[in-house]
């Protein structure tokens, strides 16, 4: 379908897209809605200013989630708190996102995919200030741990509950704007643009915390704020995504379940992959200094470096290959899976300092190219309809890591802390599961299943490039 409408077709972004969307229907141009087809479609220049905004946003979330790794535990030491009250405040934000994220998926579906990135990218950046000023309080002796610490819980619940639409909308507006052959390539340039952020953020956090130890906090919350007014101003929305589909379709769309048969393959990949990253983003200082005897005068800028080894791989992953050429969802996964393997097999080694940052550089380029196939292929498995469901599950499992390694490799309330009681155990179960989405990505019929023509698809062509 022709990405240009007739000249005669004027085209207009809502004057009040705000937020209030999520009440009701009154803010759609219901005579455009049911105007044909042909009449709400964007230009190619439109889209591709979209998107090009939709990056910047999905950066600004990597590098809020990374800028936290890295500010926070320094933070935490000056304020007194333990190992386990700061990883609380991570867990708490982490649960409500997984348990949030699908009802915000569906919710895209029915309001608009702009409403729901507005409320997120917005809870973002009010969050982010929040915690800041919080934490500066708690640093002037204001106000005491015992009151500071819920309400710094309270603050990053924000983000988990609301913040959590952002990425499972833009995913959603991407695919409604693209064909079936160039989903797969731009659902995972959003991928990469949260995979250089992640690889950014503590670069971003080092450079800032010359100022301040908090002006990294303020520093990405402007960027969300940033990102919000573009959101308003410039991206182009004005058909709702269930205003294109058939009735059919709708009605699939509306009881798609995370244990469906097209859904839960990519549930259980998208469990598997955020355990066996975050085993190594959580692990991997501790596991230097305790295997390589560092002084802990030395082991930060020695941590460093590994860190900013597999922040380097990933932005080559992101920028030199998954920018340049269209790659196969099955190409991303098994690459990715079979260099994940690679370097937990050079963690358990060990022995040294050089083959350790091998190691988080092979990390690096293995989940660079898996997270991208994860979602390229979650939304290519199904429909244009079910777009928004499927890209809150995926949204949502994707924090399940952070709860689960300090669980189960951490748990001292268990009376047996694996990761003490032998260091190189995590890895160990990091190579399972990198073998696990190997065996996936080249066996399973969900793969055979991206093969499916947009023709096997009724709505497929329905409301490519809308408005």
């Amino acid at each position: 379908m022709s990405d240009t409408p007739p000249e005669e077709v004027k085209h207009h972004v809502l004057s009040t897209p705000g937020i209030s969307l999520l009440a009701g229907d009154s803010e759609f141009d219901l005579d455009q809605e049911s105007a044909p087809l042909s009449e709400t479609v964007t230009t190619a220049a439109e889209r591709n200013r979209a998107f090009k905004i939709l990056f910047l946003c999905q950066l600004a979330g990597g590098m809020g989630q990374t800028l936290v790794y890295a500010v926070l535990p320094p933070i935490a030491r000056k304020l007194g708190m333990s190992e386990f009250e700061t990883t609380m405040i991570y867990s708490l934000s982490a649960f409500l996102w997984i348990v949030t994220s699908p009802f915000w998926g569906r919710r895209s579906d029915i309001v608009g995919r702009k409403p729901i990135m507005l409320l997120g990218l917005s809870a973002f950046a009010i969050s982010t200030t929040i915690f800041a000023c919080l934490v500066l309080v708690a640093l002037w002796g204001w106000l005491s741990m015992a009151v500071v610490f819920p309400l710094l819980m309270v603050s990053r619940a924000i983000f988990g509950g609301f913040g959590s639409g952002n990425g499972s909308a833009a995913q959603a507006y991407v695919a409604d704007r693209t064909s079936r052959g160039e989903r797969a390539a731009g659902v995972a340039s959003l991928g990469a643009a949260f995979g250089i952020g992640t690889a950014i953020g503590p670069g971003v956090a080092a450079g800032f915390a010359q100022i301040h130890i908090v002006a990294p906090f303020f520093a990405v919350a402007a960027v969300g704020f940033i990102s919000a007014i573009l959101i308003w101003i410039y991206l182009p929305e004005r058909t709702r995504p269930s205003h294109r589909v058939s009735v059919k379709q709708d009605k699939r769309r509306a009881t798609l379940k995370w244990n469906d048969r097209v859904a839960l393959p990519w549930v259980v990949i998208s469990i598997i992959i955020s355990f066996a990253q975050t085993i190594i983003m959580q692990l991997c200082a501790f596991y230097f200094i305790d295997t390589l005897k560092l002084p802990l005068d030395e082991a930060t800028e020695m941590v460093s470096v590994g860190l900013m080894a597999m922040a380097m791989a990933t932005l080559f992953v992101q920028i030199g290959l998954i920018q340049r050429f269209n790659l196969s969802v099955q190409f991303l996964l098994r690459w990715g899976a079979i260099t994940a393997t690679a370097s937990y097999v050079l963690l358990i080694i060990g022995g040294s300092y050089g083959v350790l940052v091998t190691a988080l550089t092979l990390a690096g380029l293995g989940f660079g190219l898996l997270r991208p196939g994860l979602g390229a292929g979650a939304s290519l498995s199904v429909s244009r309809g079910d777009q928004g469901a499927m890209a809150g599950f995926i949204s949502g499992t994707s924090a399940t890591g952070m709860i689960l390694t300090p669980f189960i490799f951490l748990n001292s309330f268990i009376g047996y802390n694996v990761y003490d009681q032998m260091h190189q155990a995590p890895f160990v179960v990091g190579a399972l599961l990198a073998i696990i989405i190997l065996l996936f990505a080249i066996f399973h019929p969900a793969m055979k299943d991206l093969n499916q023509t947009a023709e096997e698809y009724e709505d497929e062509d329905d409301g490519i490039g809308l408005k």
